[in-house]
């Protein structure tokens, strides 16, 4: 898992959400893999709530709350899904569509930088962030260190990692089915991305804003064997950005459930045909 894929911000052998303190508030996955053998680990889901015991530091980043739910399993508590922050207000919302101007050309490793000083520029940043975030590679200590560090204000780096290095401790990984560190068991592959699906401004000004990231997300564990299938997950990440050092940084983020769509009626792939897709189609850059 390295952070040289071009597009893909590095491998998908490894990843998170979090609390906010990793990258995710309050977020909850919904979805619950059943018992039994491996065989019968792609078979029927029902929603579920997974524990928050682990959602509690501050400021983080993604989707290491994913990752704990994934590892936990929690009960049904049977409230359903809910949308995420501002999912029904309409306030600041505007199509996310391409609108001519060019992407951004600067990188930091393989993280787009240098992006412009206005509104879109501000939503491209957290789009942007919000994959790295979400990567596998977060679960490496390493990349880990250089994504927080190419995202978020050098004000809050320091803290963070510190945060995220006993977040991502050697028992997490193993209940997550990783090795200590953070590298998937030799047959298996490890799948943690995030692709976001629209932005909302929620605040700006000349250099501030929150902007408000609607995801989903893919994670779990691919390959013959494994007991924790790749699934998906929906929710609304909201990031506090600052203009420092001529580019949009982190100071804070939350994360939270939904708003999440009801599932298609798609056959479930092997798990096979998921770790080909993994490792055969690579991430984007996002840009409006």
């Amino acid at each position: 898992m390295s952070l040289g894929d071009e597009d893909g911000y590095g491998s998908d052998a490894g990843r998170t959400s979090d609390a906010y303190s990793t990258i995710g508030g309050t977020r909850q996955t919904r979805t619950r893999l059943p018992d039994g053998p491996a065989g019968d680990a792609y078979g029927p889901r029902r929603p579920v709530r997974n524990s928050r015991s682990l959602i509690t530091f501050v400021g983080v980043v993604v989707l290491l709350l994913g990752a704990i739910a994934f590892a936990n399993m929690g009960g049904d508590d049977g409230s359903g899904g809910k949308s995420g922050s501002g999912a029904n207000d309409k306030t600041g919302a505007a199509p996310t569509a391409a609108t001519g101007t060019k992407p951004v050309t600067g990188k930091t490793g393989t993280i787009p930088s240098g992006f412009a000083h206005d509104q879109q520029g501000a939503e491209s940043a957290a789009s942007n962030y919000a994959v790295a975030l979400g990567s596998a590679d977060m679960f490496v200590a390493s990349s880990r260190q250089a994504i927080v560090q190419a995202t978020h204000d050098p004000a809050v780096v320091g803290k963070l990692t510190t945060d995220l290095d006993t977040a991502y401790s050697p028992s997490f990984l193993k209940n997550v089915g990783l090795n200590e560190d953070g590298s998937a068991p030799s047959g298996l592959t490890f799948v943690s991305r995030t692709v976001p699906v629209g932005t909302k401004v929620v605040e700006h000004a000349a250099d501030s804003a929150t902007v408000e990231v609607w995801c989903t997300g893919l994670v779990g564990m691919a390959g013959e064997g494994s007991t924790k299938p790749v699934t998906e997950t929906w929710f609304t990440i909201s990031e506090k950005l600052r203009w420092t050092g001529n580019d949009w940084k982190i100071e804070s983020s939350s994360q939270t459930e939904g708003p999440t769509p009801v599932s298609g009626d798609n056959r479930a792939s092997s798990a096979d045909e998921i770790a080909g897709a993994v490792e055969g189609y690579g991430g984007f850059v996002y840009a409006r």
